[in-house]
């Protein structure tokens, strides 16, 4: 399908690649799938965030950070750009976080925001 776009969307830090590879493991997933980045109409704010491994579709923008094969739609990356993407491990809080320069407002579970 596509080839890797140069410039990068978003960012992975090491925590979330470490545990994006630990998943991969631990739930055998296939190295023909990457990892699906994007947003749905839904949630508390009016976007949530798409994350999960996925097959490549026609209409993705395919990137490689940090040895994750990213696969994202070109229109998603209007709502995405710059966008960080963190493994948060602490007593209150555990899962991925989103950090979105380019969200105007974020709901209380933090994978809901609004643009």
């Amino acid at each position: 399908m596509s080839q890797f776009t140069t410039v990068e969307p978003i960012s992975l830090t090491e925590g979330a690649v470490r545990q994006l590879q630990a998943i991969r493991k631990e739930q055998q997933i296939p190295e023909s799938h990457g990892l699906r980045v994007g947003v749905k109409g839904g949630g508390c704010s009016g976007f949530s965030y798409v994350l999960g491994f996925d097959k490549q579709k026609e209409n993705d923008e395919v990137f490689e950070i940090n040895g994750i094969t990213i696969f994202m739609e070109r229109a998603h990356s209007l709502y995405l750009f710059g966008m960080e993407i963190d493994w948060v491990d602490g007593l209150n809080n555990r899962g991925f976080s989103f950090n979105n320069p380019n969200a105007k407002d974020t709901c209380g579970c933090g994978t809901s925001f609004s643009a």
